[in-house]
């Protein structure tokens, strides 16, 4: 059958790259380099890979076991993620914070460290799952980096609010409404007065959202999540610029994406290495935004306050940011990242250049 069937470049269900057939050549074979590229071939080509991998998940409930490809089965239909114990990659980060902080002196710079569902809801981890603490790798990053930036805690405000639907279920990320409680704790922080929530129409956008959670356990009777975004009831408007897609449009959204299997792409359009986002505020002040992925679903309440935010992907930006907010006059730097990214990133060390 794998003979005769195509290979497939994207999937979208795993929303990756796939490999393709590695080059046979005979050092190749001889080094292990093409049947070590062989096996990842296989694995990633295989023949209806998602019906047998869900056959797997199956498997794997029927046994008891909790847990498939590092996501626990939690209660309510939340997934989550284990948390692995930091190692030399968390100092290594830290280390470049402070580096850039010392680079940029004088410049208004703070940091956001995000924990992930699993340390929010511990009660809906499965009975005896083992998983490290995120809060204690918070605090140890806050005493790290006291004098160099300023962290803001935003732990507490999360725990309180976690009542709400803050996290999806079948994601890694969180939601709207967990966006709307960080984005109050930074304009506290950062200085400016945020919009309640009734400034805000809030929209549910999709009832059929699956997210990365899901693709990894693979169990059909999880139920899908909703997306939903808060439409400002104030008159403002944005213009955003992708060079790396030379993408352009008037709107924080791309429609496009609630069509396709990662659904999160809807905001901001994804990935890229520089966004860089206009409003129609007239306060002259511009924000660089270090980021992972969290920051997309957060930057729509933070437009209304910016005349300007340019977003960094410092997986895939790695020109130098210093003189990149030297010749941008950015006022005030966010750092924000998940503790997930943050702890194993290695993507940071381009803040020493």
């Amino acid at each position: 059958m794998h003979i005769l069937t195509k290979d497939v470049s994207f999937s979208e269900y795993e929303n990756r790259v796939l490999s393709p057939f590695p080059k046979f050549t005979l050092q190749r074979l001889v080094s292990g380099d093409f049947t070590t590229e062989f096996e990842v071939y296989l694995s990633d080509q295989f023949v209806h890979k998602e019906f047998w991998t869900g056959m797997k998940a199956n498997a794997e409930r029927a046994k008891l076991k909790q847990e498939n490809n590092g996501v626990f089965w939690g209660e309510d239909g939340y997934l989550l993620e284990h948390f692995k114990k930091p190692g030399e990659q968390l100092a290594k980060n830290i280390a470049s914070l402070r580096y850039f902080s010392v680079k940029t002196n004088g410049l208004s710079t703070y940091f956001m460290l995000v924990p992930t569902a699993t340390d929010i809801y511990p009660e809906k981890l499965p009975l005896f799952a083992q998983t490290s603490s995120q809060q204690e790798v918070l605090e140890d990053v806050k005493q790290q980096i006291q004098g160099s930036m300023h962290f803001i805690d935003v732990y507490g405000s999360l725990l309180q609010a976690k009542n709400d639907e803050i996290y999806f279920h079948t994601d890694h990320h969180w939601t709207s409404r967990g966006a709307y409680v960080a984005y109050k704790r930074i304009a506290k922080e950062v200085g400016f007065k945020e919009y309640g929530e009734d400034d805000f129409a809030v929209q549910t956008v999709s009832n059929d959202f699956y997210g990365t959670h899901y693709a990894k356990v693979n169990d059909h009777s999880i139920k899908p999540d909703s997306i939903e975004i808060y439409k400002p009831k104030f008159d403002v408007s944005y213009h955003i610029e992708i060079e790396d897609s030379q993408y352009e449009a008037d709107s924080l959204y791309e429609k496009s994406y609630l069509s396709k299997r990662d659904q999160y792409a809807f905001f901001l359009n994804g990935n890229h290495s520089k966004v860089k986002i206009k409003s129609s505020v007239r306060n002259g002040r511009k924000l660089l935004l270090v980021k992972d992925s969290y920051a997309h679903i957060l930057v729509p309440f933070l437009a209304n306050h910016f005349e300007e935010i340019h977003m960094i992907d410092l997986r895939y930006f790695h020109a130098n940011i210093i003189h990149y907010i030297e010749q941008n006059e950015m006022d005030d730097v966010l750092f924000l990242y998940s503790t997930t990214t943050f702890t194993q990133d290695s993507n940071l060390v381009w803040l020493r250049q």
